[in-house]
């Protein structure tokens, strides 16, 4: 069978050639008018886009963050201070494997893994151009070893910054606070384009309370830097708004003769200008060092203080919560000559104990003979407690309550760094709403000698303090004395002493009563501190005050040396000075620390000499 093909001729080879050709030509129109497309959206359309990311591989927008503002002492003494330091910073822009960076970084200098946490928590937070702090405090040979391979790190920056300091450590660390690394809960809170390169704010105390003024706010600079992201040159400097420094009230020489004085025993001293409200000492005891806290504290170190039976932690001045014992009843004794419930001629009879009628529960003296016969002028003295037991039965408990309140307790002081608790002052209406409970007689008469369900702070004992040596006026306290431009020096504010309020407004008669009564305690034959006003330069007025931490049974003896100590008496003192022109109020709190005349009463009068000796109104010891 034979095959037949087709002949098409040459023409048709032609025209596919010319098909071809025409297709080909088609396809390369295309490509180019594509191309020409693309060219002009990147040329014409996106020409600012595109500008300004190759710009941005050549100029940076970096924050320029103020030194924080420092902190001194009215005696000029600086409590809080800016060190040079090193930081480690990585740019998680400019790496391409952050973990793997982080192991190469671990195998050169320690890196905790509290570093590498903190590291991920501001990571989240950071944008990636930024430095985000690895390690914090290099020290000269990590330093050195990072330099040297810096060619290795990509990405990895030693940075030099200030690191807050604290030089006084403890003896200040509840009153100025400290800073720390902000963290997820208080950077939602603050104003980030203020923080943004920040890694620090303030936690507590006067860091906390004024950081606004301490911060400052933060400026900018534009920079070229090259293709490692290393800055060359700085284009253009917007410089920040200079941080504050403050100036507090707080007597640095004072504040340490305070807190020496308590010798780490668990305990508050507090002083006063009881004309202004100025706080000239605000001691708590034990103290912590607040450094510890600046870059992240170690969690053993923290565990422990949290642990601690002497709560260091805690700021007693504000926070710690007292029974006053016997240091109110100067005050109990203003309310009854004020109320017209006692005569200060009156005299009651002790015999070293009271009883209410109908009943045979003997509510005891300290002193078991009792004192006899006895005026208001010489139970304060001698704190006579059958005086105070039949003064609180005639006054009653919302009287007594009214008393109180007058004299600031049971409200906060609102001095300015905050954080201070109310305490409490019983009274019917608070039985019955808090308890659910009726108020009974033998309340009130243990709320007269400062027991009971009564607490205070030591900053509300010395406050109500200076309400006796200012004559029923209430001062608020505070301690921000002055702010000045940390760049220029220059005063912003002076901060002026609050209007006191004047509360009671007694007869100056009864005053003088009061205030005499007082004196007496220290510069009396029989006065509870009597030792400790013997020989002063100068006259002061005082009370003290021993208060039960535990009941003790009505056949029962207190006998100190088989109690075990966190359940032994609270000792306690009330001064101001001097008694004609007073400069200066004081309360002392001693946990656990006995009687408060032969504990606390000594403590207060190193105290007072030391402000009078400064002042060369006394010879030197």
């Amino acid at each position: 069978m034979a095959i037949q093909t087709t002949n098409k001729g040459p023409d048709w080879k032609i025209n596919l050639v010319h098909r071809r050709i025409y297709w080909t030509a088609a396809l390369v129109l295309i490509i180019t008018g594509l191309m020409l497309l693309q060219i002009f959206n990147l040329q014409v359309a996106k020409h600012d886009h595109f500008t300004t990311l190759s710009k941005s591989n050549h100029i940076k927008i970096l924050p320029v963050v103020p030194s924080r503002g420092l902190i001194f002492s009215s005696d000029g003494v600086l409590l809080a201070d800016n060190r040079p330091s090193f930081t480690l910073d990585i740019v998680p822009e400019r790496v391409a494997d952050v973990d793997s960076v982080i192991d190469q970084l671990s195998r050169m200098i320690t890196v905790t893994p509290d570093d590498i946490q903190r590291f991920r928590e501001l990571k989240k937070r950071t944008r990636r151009f930024e430095g985000i702090p690895l390690r914090l405090n290099l020290d000269d040979e990590e330093v050195a070893l990072i330099s040297v391979n810096r060619h290795l790190l990509p990405g990895v920056d030693v940075v030099a910054s200030l690191s807050r300091y604290y030089p006084l450590a403890d003896s200040l660390a509840h009153t100025v606070g400290y800073v720390g690394m902000i963290d997820e809960e208080e950077f939602e809170n603050l104003n980030k384009s203020n923080y943004s390169s920040t890694s620090y704010v303030g936690k507590s105390g006067i860091e906390k309370a004024y950081e606004d003024l301490l911060h400052g706010y933060v400026g900018y600079q534009q920079v070229e830097v090259n293709a490692q992201g290393r800055k060359i040159r700085e284009i253009y400097r917007e410089h920040p708004e200079s941080s504050k420094n403050l100036y507090l009230t707080i007597d640095a020489s004072m504040q340490i003769t305070a807190v020496q004085a308590l010798n780490g025993r668990r305990g508050a001293i507090v002083a006063i200008d009881p004309n202004t409200g100025a706080v000239l000492v605000s001691a708590s005891s034990p103290g912590y060092n607040p450094n510890l806290f600046v870059d992240g504290i170690d969690r053993k170190i923290y565990a422990d203080l949290l642990r601690s039976k002497d709560t260091p932690l805690l700021n007693r001045s504000l926070q710690g919560k007292y029974p006053p014992g016997s240091t109110i009843k100067p005050m109990l004794a203003l309310g009854g000559l004020y109320h017209g419930r006692r005569e200060a001629e009156t005299e009651t009879w002790c015999p070293g104990w009271y009883s209410l009628r109908g009943s045979s529960h003997r509510y005891r003296d300290w002193k078991k003979q009792g004192h006899g016969h006895i005026d208001m002028v010489n139970a304060i003295s001698q704190s006579c407690d059958v005086y105070f037991y039949v003064l609180a039965k005639d006054m009653e408990i919302d009287l007594l309550h009214r008393t109180m309140t007058d004299f600031g307790f049971g409200k906060p002081t609102d001095i300015d760094i905050g954080g201070e608790v109310a305490g409490l002052v019983p009274s019917t209406q608070w039985k019955r709403e808090a308890l659910g409970q009726p108020w009974y007689p033998g309340e009130t008469l243990i709320t007269g000698i400062g027991q009971g369900a009564t607490t205070v702070t030591p900053i509300q004992l010395v406050v109500a303090t200076a309400v006796i040596a200012n004559r029923g006026k209430l001062v608020r306290p505070y301690l921000l004395s002055e702010v000045r431009d940390s760049a220029t020096g220059q005063q912003v504010i002076r901060a002026s002493a609050h209007e006191g309020k004047q509360l009671i407004s007694a007869d100056p008669e009864d005053w003088d009563v009061i205030i005499h009564s007082m004196q007496e305690v220290v510069h009396g034959e029989r006065g509870t501190a009597r030792s400790s006003g013997a020989g002063t330069e100068y006259r002061f007025a005082g009370k003290t005050g021993t208060a039960q931490v535990i009941k003790v049974g009505q056949d029962e003896e207190y006998d100190e040396e088989e109690i075990p100590e966190e359940f032994r008496d609270h000792a306690l003192f009330i001064a101001f000075a001097p008694v004609e022109a007073p400069e200066i109020a004081l309360a002392v709190i001693v946990e656990n620390g006995g009687s408060g005349s032969t504990t606390a009463a000594p403590l207060a009068r190193e105290l007072l000499d030391h402000y009078f000796r400064r002042q060369n109104r006394v010879e030197a010891g």
